[in-house]
């Protein structure tokens, strides 16, 4: 097995979930935010394309394609990431995102594993790291990121994750119910 290989393509699958999470939606869900921390989105989108940026490519000495006004600004640490500002379309996110994402790929493919990388951000007695952890953190961060997308998307329009067909709606209400009923007895 092609450990590298196989990390790469769970990065991959997580990154599809993300997208079509945005899959027929208008630019007003892909952007309201559902939950009090404010997710949305467009902001998971957009977050995770810095992210690309920086741990599959800057902390290796690669200098991004475009700059991000977020990350130049320093808002990045005020959540700027997290949302979309009215003019930054759907279009601009994906394609920025997918634009990271091609060139996270070119750094995977061209590095090893144990190729040793710096994050800038961290502090100074662990900024030293590797292409593998990396890897593995960036594969979290999107799937966590995906997970969250999911949530959204059903608070949206109902559309659940992958099992989503298992059940009917009836069936869905009826496992609803038990799994409140079960809750209710802590009331």
């Amino acid at each position: 097995m092609d450990l590298k290989a196989e990390l790469h393509q769970k990065l991959r699958d997580a990154r599809a979930v993300l997208l079509t999470k945005l899959d027929g939606l208008s630019e007003y869900d892909r952007r309201r935010p559902l939950v009090p921390s404010g997710t949305n989105l467009l902001g998971l989108v957009k977050h995770l394309a810095g992210l690309e940026y920086l741990y599959l490519g800057e902390c290796f000495g690669r200098t991004p394609p475009e700059k991000l006004a977020w990350v130049e600004d320093k808002s990045i640490w005020d959540g700027a990431d997290m949302w979309a500002l009215p003019e930054e379309s759907s279009d601009y996110l994906i394609g920025l995102y997918q634009r990271a994402c091609a060139f996270a790929d070119e750094t995977l493919v061209s590095l090893d594993l144990d190729a040793p990388g710096s994050v800038p951000h961290w502090p100074e007695d662990r900024r030293a790291t590797t292409l593998g952890v990396l890897l593995i953190r960036m594969s979290h961060e999107t799937a966590h990121h995906a997970g969250h997308a999911d949530v959204v998307r059903e608070l949206i329009d109902g559309t659940g994750g992958a099992d989503a067909d298992m059940l009917d709606e009836n069936g869905w209400t009826e496992y609803y119910a038990k799994l409140q009923q079960a809750a209710d007895a802590f009331k």
